[in-house]
């Protein structure tokens, strides 16, 4: 508090391409720097002796690191302790939201994604480099056996080390609570993405390659489509008859038949009067 008293107030100054490009130089001589002061050594092989040793080693450690360790008694975790351990949080969450300044947000251009896209390759390259040559060793069914033995002793210690708790019941008032937190999680989730999202838009380019790419891809579609078809082609799935699904059909037949008989009874009386009208026009 004192030293933060003491300093004064400055300017903050914004982040500018210039100064990121001044402090990758920097980083990058600095990485010269010391490569360069680092001498040479000779690299040794790792043997099993070697891997058995730092396993035991390891191994004694932690018989050291518990052996060390004193008994404490375990406390069950209480409502009221997962009570103030959420509105800790959320007091945390709030005093961090208060002490972020605000920013100006600078746009993703397509410049910036390709030069992202060869920063990474470059690392990647760089990383590959960088990485010796090694021998791989088989994968023996000794080595599966001892695995899966290491494996059960780590679950079974694991098991005796874990301390027994009590379980507390689920009561309507907490499901009622955790259907409010669900629903307000909701709510909030959907105004951030709204937003966020709403009234912008996705640019792709349409491209030759990507044309060629959605015509590829319908063709496939269609091809397996059509494999699908031949394959199920002549095949039925049974249905159970009951007296239930006899007695909607019959329904469905009946309102079928009468829904017709209406129709072709209309059809009838048209036709009758198209006769009579031209009938008429003739001896008119």
């Amino acid at each position: 508090v004192l030293y933060k008293e003491s300093v004064g107030t400055g300017t903050p100054t914004p982040v500018t391409p210039e100064m990121e490009r001044v402090k990758r130089n920097q980083e990058i001589c600095s990485s010269v720097l010391y490569k360069e002061n680092i001498g040479k050594a000779t690299p040794t092989p790792v043997t099993p002796e070697m891997e058995r040793v730092k396993r035991n080693q390891e191994i004694i450690s932690s018989v050291l690191y518990k052996d060390n360790v004193g008994k404490v008694t375990p406390t069950p975790i209480t409502p009221e302790m997962e009570r103030v351990k959420r509105n800790q949080e959320i007091i945390s969450s709030v005093l961090y939201k208060e002490n972020v300044g605000q920013a100006t947000p600078t746009p993703v251009t397509p410049e910036m994604e390709r030069v992202k896209r060869n920063q990474e390759q470059i690392s990647s390259v760089a990383y590959r480099e960088g990485l010796g040559k090694a021998t791989p060793s088989p994968l023996t069914p000794e080595m599966e056996r001892v695995k899966r033995n290491q494996e059960q002793i780590s679950s079974v210690l694991y098991k005796e080390q874990m301390a027994k708790g009590t379980p507390t019941p689920l009561t309507p008032e907490m499901e009622r609570a955790k259907r409010n937190q669900e629903n307000i999680s909701s709510v909030l989730y959907s105004d951030s993405f709204r937003k966020q999202v709403q009234g912008k838009a996705a640019y792709v380019l349409d491209t030759p390659e990507m044309r060629r790419v959605r015509e590829t891809q319908k063709h496939i579609s269609t091809v397996k489509y059509h494999e699908d078809f031949e394959k199920s082609k002549g095949s039925f799935t049974p249905v159970v008859t009951d007296p239930i699904t006899e007695r909607v059909k019959k329904n469905m037949q009946d309102f079928s038949d009468i829904s017709y008989r209406g129709i072709q009874r209309r059809v009838v009386e048209m036709e009758r009067k198209r006769v009579d009208q031209d009938q008429e026009n003739l001896t008119g």
